[in-house]
C-alpha cells in the first residue's frame, strides 16, 4: 500500500512512519517542520519506499495514495497556542483538504482528534458518545474546538459524500521523539528531574490522567483505520495516574531530589481525564500493553541521549 502521513516529522507521525515502512509499504510523508523535527524522520530519507513533502497541509497535496493518516497540527498547549489563527486554520482547512483528497482519490482516510473534544469533562471516565464540556472562548479554544470542527467535516463527508473515514481520538501519549519544550507533563518532568530542576505542578496535583505509550498509541491507529463500521474511537491507556504520583515516580526513577513547586492550573485544563475504550477492544481486540514505569524508562533514556546527560 502507498500511505500519506500528514505530520510526519512530528512526534506520533514519525513512529507511525516507522511501522508503515518496517510492515513493507510506501510512505509518503508531509511536514512543514512547524513543531516537527527533520532528526525525527533522517533515519528513513535514503528509503526508496520513503518520500518527503515539506509542504502545509493546507496547500494541495499531488499524490495518489491508498490511505492517508491526517495528523498534521500542533498537539501541546505551548505549540497551539503560540499562534491560535493558524491552529485553527489547518484543523478547518488542513482537514478539508484531506478530506477532498480522499474523496478524489477513494482512499481510506484517519483523521487524528483528541481527546481535548470532551474538554473538562463532566462524566468519568469518557465515552465515544459524551458530547464534551469545552470552553469556545478560552484559551484552549482553538485546537479543543478546531478538532471538533474537523470531525465533524469528517462526518459530513462520511455521511454525504460517503469518504472511508475514521476518526481516532486520542489520549495523552508519551515517549521518545517528544520534545523537550513541548510543555506537556512527561516531558516537562523528567526534563526538570534531568536537570536538576524543580518539578512544576500545576494546581494541588491531584489533576489525573492517563498515559499511553506512544507505539501502543500508533499500534491503536492503525487497528481504528483497519475497523469497520463506527466512525469514532477513543484510543489511550485506561490507567489513571495524579500529578503527585506522576512527578515521584519520574523523580525516583531519574534519582533526583528535586522538590515540587506547585503554580495556579491554566484556564480550563482538565481536572480529570481518561478514556474508555471498549469500543475499539470490542471491534478489534487492541488493548496497550506498555506498562507506564517500562514506558517512562525509555523515555528518560530518549531524553538523556537528548540532553546529552550521562
Amino acid at each position: 500500500m502507498k500511505h500519506l502521513v500528514t505530520g510526519a516529522a512530528g512526534f506520533i507521525g514519525s513512529h507511525l512512519v516507522d511501522q508503515l515502512l518496517d510492515a513493507g509499504d510506501e510512505v509518503i510523508g508531509l511536514d512543514n517542520f512547524l513543531t516537527g523535527r527533520s532528526k525525527n524522520i533522517k533515519h528513513h530519507l535514503d528509503n526508496p519506499r520513503f518520500s518527503f513533502l515539506q509542504q502545509d497541509v493546507i496547500e494541495k497535496i499531488d499524490c495518489k495514495p491508498d490511505a492517508i493518516w491526517h495528523l498534521a497540527c500542533p498537539a501541546s498547549p505551548v505549540h497551539y497556542q503560540a499562534d491560535p489563527l493558524r491552529t485553527i486554520e489547518t484543523c478547518y482547512k488542513g482537514t478539508l483538504n484531506v478530506l477532498h483528497l480522499a474523496k478524489q482519490t477513494d482512499s481510506k482516510l484517519l483523521i487524528a482528534s483528541t481527546s481535548e473534544v470532551y474538554g473538562d469533562p463532566l462524566i468519568h471516565p469518557q465515552t465515544e458518545q459524551y458530547q464534551g464540556n469545552v470552553n469556545p472562548v478560552g484559551p484552549r479554544a482553538c485546537y479543543d474546538e478546531g478538532k471538533r470542527i474537523a470531525e465533524t467535516l469528517a462526518f459530513t463527508f462520511w455521511t454525504q459524500q460517503k469518504v472511508q473515514v475514521k476518526i481516532a481520538r486520542i489520549f495523552n501519549t508519551y515517549g521518545p521523539r517528544m520534545s523537550p519544550d513541548d510543555g506537556r507533563v512527561v516531558s516537562n518532568f523528567i526534563v526538570q528531574a534531568l536537570n536538576r530542576q524543580e518539578l512544576t505542578i500545576y494546581g494541588d496535583g491531584k489533576t489525573t490522567r492517563s498515559f499511553c505509550f506512544v507505539d501502543d498509541t500508533v499500534q491503536g491507529l492503525q487497528f481504528i483505520m483497519q475497523s469497520s463500521g463506527d466512525l469514532v474511537f477513543n484510543v489511550g491507556n485506561p490507567q489513571e495516574i495524579n500529578l503527585i504520583h506522576l512527578a515521584t515516580l519520574i523523580a525516583a526513577k531519574t534519582s533526583t531530589e528535586s522538590a515540587f513547586i506547585y503554580l495556579d492550573k491554566p484556564q480550563d485544563d482538565p481536572q480529570r481525564r481518561m478514556p474508555q475504550i471498549y469500543k475499539l477492544t470490542q471491534a478489534t481486540g487492541w488493548l496497550p500493553s506498555v506498562e507506564l514505569t517500562d514506558g517512562l524508562d525509555q523515555t528518560i533514556s530518549y531524553f538523556k541521549a537528548e540532553l546529552k546527560i550521562a
